[in-house]
């Protein structure tokens, strides 16, 4: 990536976590002349700073101290004045901003499947910025199915947060695969048949069958369905073909192929018998103490699980596995991206941002953003304080406390989070990012992820529940293949052939 080396700016923090508690309306301190243009470069000091207000979104219990923040000054010649929302509350405050025009100069909208979101962005509340992204260096290298992803009806209504595109993949315990002599699965077959001996042949050698391959939960899309789904071709949500007509997932071979996988998991016991109603961090504990061999999900939930697994499973060794395909072709390898590798945008509200001058201001910060020094800074803080690097800037933490309290609030805030040379120092942390990296090549993107459809924004969530249920209840052995078609028609015939028909709609108004 193109990295600008900018100066940034000392960022005042609100005394509170609400919208309104940033001493008055961001509307009531604009001032053109507090506006100037930040210098150019590191040498721009003498120039004076940009003024900017930002609405942002706060993933931690307690805004960012200003250890951190006075240390970004140095690198980009901006003044900012940050309203922190907390991300519990965040969409019923961005609804509210919304409604009563208390915004800032950028915006952070994280929930775009929001209607009121949507709809404001659609309304023209906000700067159209694709003209203009090709003439900062960082955001001109945002790739054209960024773009295009994070766009409405045709049109970026702000700087996409970037995203790894594809972050899933499979984790076993290399100790047990080593110990029964079996090699890294490749294929699902392969995969099901370590499932097979892990469950059957004792892997932890106690003389105890208490042992099973996989261990899931109750999430069919951050879960393992969703992942194995990939390796049987199925699509991420929706395929679309050449002539514009969509089809949902769960109505494609793929997701009959992969219910009729998880079953053959769940019948030979290769899978924790309470998959369907175990929560996230029930399935990472019960790995951790040895009760199974297998994980799919994100593959950076490595770390945290030898984290967990020590003086508990001091022996457990993982490897992590990207390439898993049904057919054994490398030519079908497949994995879908969550969010299209979207996080939300950062965006320019006209009625703070009054004309192409200011907006390109605003846009230089947020390049600025981007570099190399503001990435670590907002990532891991200061070199000495919070990490120490070694020669090939692999960096290892020297206060957790620390750390979260002074630098981990701005980690969300990153316009980008992949590309950079600075790295974790953990083996398998820095393997589990190269593995990510290299999905990007093979994901699987949502063409509807974009798109708008009325019906389901209003009835999405409530339909779906048709087909979770039915696809759990598939698996189970609860209902056959024609009463799991049967439920589709239900979905249809509830809002569901309304949905496919505003999307294909929508698809061929920005694919004519």
């Amino acid at each position: 990536m193109n990295r600008n080396y900018k100066k940034l700016a000392a960022l005042m923090l609100c005394s509170g976590l609400l919208l309104t508690a940033c001493g008055g309306n961001a509307n009531n301190s604009k001032d053109g002349a507090d506006k100037a243009a930040a210098g150019a470069g590191a040498n721009g000091g003498t120039q004076a700073k940009t003024k900017i207000s930002w609405l942002n979104v706060l993933h931690t219990a307690s805004p960012p101290t200003d250890t951190v923040l006075n240390k970004i000054e140095e690198f980009t010649n901006a003044d900012i004045e940050f309203s922190w929302i907390p991300d519990a509350s965040k969409e019923e405050r961005i609804n509210t901003s919304l409604a009563s025009d208390s915004l800032a100069d950028i915006v952070t909208l994280t929930i775009l499947d929001n209607s009121s979101v949507r709809n404001a962005l659609k309304s023209g509340m906000f700067w159209e910025v694709s003209p203009y992204l090709d003439e900062f260096p960082n955001l001109a290298a945002i790739s054209r199915d960024t773009r295009s992803s994070a766009s409405i009806e045709g049109k970026l209504y702000g700087v996409p947060f970037q995203k790894s595109k594809a972050r899933n993949g499979v984790i076993i315990r290399k100790d047990w695969l080593d110990k029964l002599g079996l090699a890294v699965p490749k294929t699902t077959a392969e995969l099901k048949e370590v499932a097979k001996a892990f469950t059957e042949q004792d892997p932890d050698g106690n003389g105890k069958k208490d042992t099973t391959g996989f261990m899931d939960r109750s999430d069919l899309v951050y879960g393992a369905f969703k992942t194995l789904g990939s390796y049987f071709g199925t699509p991420n949500n929706w395929a679309v073909d050449n002539a514009g007509v969509m089809t949902p997932e769960f109505a494609t071979e793929g997701y009959i192929q992969t219910m009729d996988y998880m079953k053959a998991l769940y019948d030979g016991g290769y899978i924790n018998q309470d998959f369907a109603v175990t929560a996230k961090n029930d399935q990472q504990q019960n790995f951790a103490q040895g009760k199974a061999g297998i994980y799919v999900g994100a593959l950076f939930d490595s770390k945290n699980l030898l984290n967990l697994a020590k003086g508990i499973q001091d022996g457990m060794e993982l490897v992590m596995v990207n390439d898993i395909t049904s057919t054994g072709k490398p030519e079908d390898r497949a994995i879908w991206s969550s969010s299209n590798g979207i996080g939300g945008l950062l965006s320019f509200p006209k009625s703070e941002v009054k004309d192409e001058a200011e907006l390109k201001r605003l846009l230089k910060f947020v390049n600025d953003l981007m570099s190399d020094e503001v990435y670590a800074l907002m990532t891991y803080g200061i070199e000495g304080v919070h990490y120490t690097a070694d020669a090939d800037l692999a960096v290892t933490i020297k206060d957790t406390d620390l750390w979260q309290q002074e630098v981990q609030p701005f980690a969300a805030s990153r316009p980008n989070e992949t590309g950079y040379k600075i790295h974790d120092a953990d083996p398998l942390k820095v393997e589990a990012e190269r593995l990510i990296q290299e999905n990007a090549e093979y994901g699987v993107l949502n063409p509807a992820y974009s798109l708008e459809s009325e019906t389901n924004t209003a009835q999405g969530s409530e339909l779906q529940k048709i087909i979770t249920d039915a696809t759990y209840k598939y698996i189970l052995g609860k209902i056959g293949l024609d009463e799991f078609k049967g439920e589709i028609d239900q979905w249809k015939k509830s809002g569901g052939s309304k949905i496919i028909s505003e999307y294909e709609a929508a698809y061929k108004a920005v694919n004519p």
